[in-house]
């Protein structure tokens, strides 16, 4: 199985102006101008303008997740109690596809919707295969042995472009991740800055 998405990862890249994964291929290391003729002349951005590129930054990040998705996210993370743009951040790495490409089974979080989708992997000893499953403290997602034998998960194991954060507990020789729990947003390895706050502030407009 291969990650059929590199195209959407580096239109996403050129029309944010950032290299959003830190991937060394990504178009942004080598034109930093967004797409098209004038891509190098845009004036300078409304309070609205940064807001929506903060929003999908982070969208983008989760492998574009759509919107009605997304505006759940914050609506949950309002719901729940503290700082509503760390609850959101918390429950973007909470989800299962997530884990997958923080634990470096994949080498993309788009490849990591699909291993997923695909039925490679388990929580708990159970067969999930929905990318936006949520996880609790402690879960267990393990890949399955047969899987661990797939270039794409030894490929990403040996992956020194990043690392696994402190939050993932992770046996790559046993396929075994446990999340052991919501992070902070200075938690979160990105590449680039994410902006949780200016998104609250697009929504509450």
């Amino acid at each position: 199985m291969s990650d059929k998405r590199p195209n959407s990862k580096h239109k996403i890249d050129r029309r944010l102006g950032c290299n959003l994964w830190g991937r060394p291929k990504s178009p942004y290391n080598t034109r930093q101008t967004g797409p098209g003729m004038h891509g190098a002349n845009r004036g300078k951005p409304s309070d609205y303008g940064i807001q929506l590129r903060a929003k999908q930054k982070l969208k983008g990040y989760y492998a574009n997740i759509g919107e009605k998705k997304f505006r759940r996210y914050y609506q949950e993370a309002v719901r729940l109690k503290g700082d509503t743009s760390q609850n959101l951040i918390g429950l973007l790495e909470s989800r299962l596809d997530t884990l997958v490409y923080r634990a470096k089974f994949v080498p993309t979080i788009f490849a990591a919707r699909q291993f997923v989708s695909h039925g490679h992997v388990t929580v708990n000893g159970k067969r999930v295969t929905i990318g936006s499953f949520k996880l609790k403290e402690g879960d267990v997602v393990v890949v399955k042995e047969k899987s661990r034998q797939m270039p794409l998960y030894m490929t990403a194991i040996e992956l020194a472009e990043r690392d696994v954060p402190e939050y993932v507990e992770v046996d790559h020789k046993a396929g075994k991740a446990t999340f052991l729990r919501k992070p902070k947003l200075e938690d979160v390895p990105y590449p680039v800055q994410m902006e949780p706050n200016l998104i609250v502030e697009f929504y509450s407009r």
